[in-house]
């Protein structure tokens, strides 16, 4: 059982884009549907077996160093075939920031920085298929 101040789950990942219109075009088109939520200045979808948040905020509302350069954390969607995601996001506007790596054990990740400066990582993770399978 968790405690009050454990890390219990991924629960928003949250972005900055200077062109508010244009990230909710490219992200729509990434994943295939509308944000699900809207607000001036903010944008939700609900992506993926979980229906993780992912939230695309007006860059002018970012802390100081937040917003415009790839840097921080990577977090990395799991999708079947990483070489297929990472192609199609690179045809859609993304630049490389890390390319197809083989990892070991069955791991394989790449990641690009979307056309507003933030990282999007895809990852092939067995741990990830056996908790939604249930094995």
């Amino acid at each position: 059982m968790a405690n009050a101040t454990s890390l219990r789950g991924f629960a928003t990942l949250n972005f900055y884009a200077a062109d508010l219109d244009a990230a909710k075009s490219w992200y729509s088109e990434v994943f295939e549907m509308q944000p699900y939520f809207e607000r001036p200045g903010y944008i939700e979808f609900r992506v993926g077996d979980y229906e993780h948040e992912i939230g695309i905020i007006d860059a002018k509302w970012a802390p100081p160093g937040a917003a415009g350069t790839p840097a921080g954390a990577i977090i990395y969607w799991h999708v079947d075939d990483v070489e297929g995601a990472y192609n199609r996001l690179l045809e859609l506007g993304g630049t490389s920031y890390q390319p197809v790596t083989t990892r070991g054990e069955g791991f394989v990740t790449a990641s690009v920085v979307d056309p507003f400066g933030n990282i999007l990582g895809v990852m092939f993770n067995k741990h990830y298929l056996s908790i939604i399978h249930g094995n």
